[in-house]
């Protein structure tokens, strides 16, 4: 299932939502500029290890054996950063269909502080399972994560126009986002638990940064809900 667009029309332009897409896309020039210069991709292989977060390099710093400024830089610097042109475009399309509905309802600085603190604790869940792991965490993944957990408990019947494939055929369905979303969130549970043990030398998904942020957006969806109505939106 692949969401295109969603029936939650907000109230002002998000600014914050299309200026993270925009930085994405900047720094993702930037890894192309890097990747076809002298060194290659093993140039590249060197910038994401400079900029992005490794979780070897974050638990140092949690222990007090290492940089913690390299560690916040490599944080901050992980969701700016992807590994290819789906990574990049599939993200950038979750973001903008439902960033800028969670974007209205927290408002910009608000939404922006959410986005970065989600993202973190997306890295950091990730560092909890895999302390030692040297691959570097790339992509904006887990700051998403927390914002369609954000949506799925803010808007829950909002109608998200979705791309199905049954074998050969496609079809476009109106799905409630919390069946959509909650079935993109038990599939990284699945495969979280499947991948538990497994070697990352190689990478991979970071499946608990999902999960992680997620969980993190989702509760924040519910202490906004708690603490208020807020404005009322269509498919709320």
């Amino acid at each position: 299932m692949i969401p295109l667009r969603d029936a939650n029309p907000t109230r002002r332009t998000p600014v914050v939502t299309v200026s993270l897409i925009a930085a994405c896309v900047a720094v993702f020039l930037v890894e192309l500029a890097v990747s076809s210069g002298p060194g290659g991709d093993a140039a590249l292989d060197r910038f994401l290890a400079e900029w992005g977060a490794v979780p070897s390099r974050i638990s140092a710093a949690l222990n007090g054996g290492g940089d913690p400024g390299l560690a916040v830089r490599g944080v901050v610097g992980s969701m700016f950063l992807h590994a290819g042109w789906p990574h990049l475009l599939g993200n950038m399309l979750f973001l903008w269909i439902f960033g800028n509905n969670v974007e209205d309802r927290l408002g910009r600085l608000p939404y922006l502080v959410f986005y970065l603190a989600g993202g973190a604790i997306a890295a950091l869940a990730q560092v909890f399972i895999d302390p030692v792991s040297e691959v570097p965490l790339v992509g904006a993944s887990g700051a998403i994560a927390a914002t369609l957990g954000a949506y799925i408990v803010l808007y829950p019947r909002a109608r998200i126009t979705t791309l199905l494939f049954l074998g050969f055929l496609a079809q476009l369905l109106e799905v409630p986002a919390v069946v959509i979303l909650g079935f993109w969130f038990l599939l990284q549970l699945l495969d979280g638990v499947a991948s538990l043990g497994a070697t990352t030398a190689q990478g991979g998904v970071a499946f608990f940064a999902h999960i992680g942020g997620f969980v993190a957006g989702a509760l924040v969806g519910l202490l906004i809900r708690v603490a208020g109505p807020g404005a009322r939106r269509p498919g709320g």
